[in-house]
């Protein structure tokens, strides 16, 4: 049997969902590792000691610990749906700029320099973009969902369920519309599955010479 790629990955973190996603479209296989971030195994540490996800071990040994880099991997191997028609340079705006709005206004209380609001404000620019692309096209990038889409719809999903009433009756219809049509998605409702944390196999005991 072919050894398959192992994805360490947390169900709830938005860069690992991305990489899920990708592989799910592209229909690779790999094996699926869960883990607890405040319990990270020293399988995963090893490969990648920076320690956070999501990592893929390919079984040639090559680490592929970027998100993104994940995405694309996965979806050189096979891209039925198109995705790689879209852009990636609107994933690195969303990762070096609303990324940082998004973390003060989830966690406001960690940064007490500034208001919630004052950091929802911030981030509600890229909201406001997003909304601009969406009103000519069905994705951000192209005539049809795409990397660009996937790779960001689960940090906006993150900045929307701050505050579900606030974003709901927010003024971005378009992007409402877009972000409920990708979470209703048979592919995002089956990277979302519960698995049970991965548990490593216990060692074998020494046998003296």
């Amino acid at each position: 049997m072919t050894q398959q790629p192992v994805l360490y990955t947390f169900r709830r973190c938005p860069y690992a969902m991305r990489a899920r996603l990708a592989i799910a479209v592209s229909q690779q296989a790999v094996e699926y590792r869960e883990i607890l971030l405040r319990d990270k195994p020293e399988a995963m540490l090893a490969v990648s000691p920076k320690g956070t996800v999501p990592v893929l071990v390919l079984p040639d040994g090559k680490v592929i610990d970027e998100s993104l880099d994940i995405m694309l991997w996965a979806l050189k191997l096979n891209d039925p749906e198109h995705w790689l028609a879209g852009d990636t340079g609107l994933i690195q705006q969303c990762d070096n700029e609303f990324k940082l709005w998004l973390d003060r206004y989830k966690y406001a209380d960690r940064h007490p320099d500034h208001s919630a609001e004052h950091y929802r404000k911030q981030g509600e620019r890229f909201l406001s973009l997003l909304e601009s692309k969406l009103l000519h096209t069905k994705g951000l990038s192209a005539n049809h969902l795409s990397i660009t889409d996937y790779g960001i719809a689960p940090f906006v999903r993150q900045f929307a369920h701050v505050d579900r009433d606030w974003f709901y009756s927010s003024p971005y219809p378009q992007l409402i519309r877009w972000l409920d049509n990708i979470l209703g998605s048979s592919l995002f409702q089956a990277i979302m599955i519960k698995r049970a944390v991965w548990q490593p196999p216990p060692k074998q005991p020494q046998v003296p010479d």
